[in-house]
């Protein structure tokens, strides 16, 4: 992993998914922890189970998969980091954009934790806007 953990997150879920890879092995720390919470309560991993070598633990991911499909492969999901290291980008509640009209989530950083765009509205909060699924 590099400096950027959301990032390499992102990437590894990605490459996992394009490549048609069933399960995929992030380090864990907090961030990580929130994040792929957020995931398997919006229904875009099947399972998570915490995996420990030697000192490290490790998250292995199943991926969701479209299943007898024909044709050429298209990803589940999409996923795009939008605040980075060199560029942070914050909202209040009112600006939190909407993906696809409420199909896609945002998850957003606030004071209350790491939540998604639905959660932030409820609670009238704002904060970094990390990255976008749909």
């Amino acid at each position: 992993m590099g400096k950027d953990t959301i990032a390499d997150i992102i990437t590894y879920i990605r490459n996992a998914d394009r490549n048609r890879k069933r399960m995929v092995r992030i380090t864990s720390n907090n961030i990580t922890d929130n994040i792929v919470k957020i995931l398997l309560r919006e229904g875009f991993i099947e399972n998570v189970r915490k995996h420990q070598e030697k000192d490290k633990y490790f998250f292995v991911l199943t991926l969701r998969h479209r299943r007898n499909r024909k044709g050429s492969y298209r990803p589940i999901f999409n996923l795009k980091r939008i605040s980075r290291p060199g560029l942070r980008i914050y909202s209040n509640y009112q600006r939190i954009p909407r993906i696809l009209g409420g199909m896609g989530i945002v998850i957003i950083s606030t004071s209350r934790g790491i939540m998604t765009d639905r959660e932030a509205r409820l609670e009238r909060i704002g904060g970094e806007i990390l990255c976008y699924i749909w």
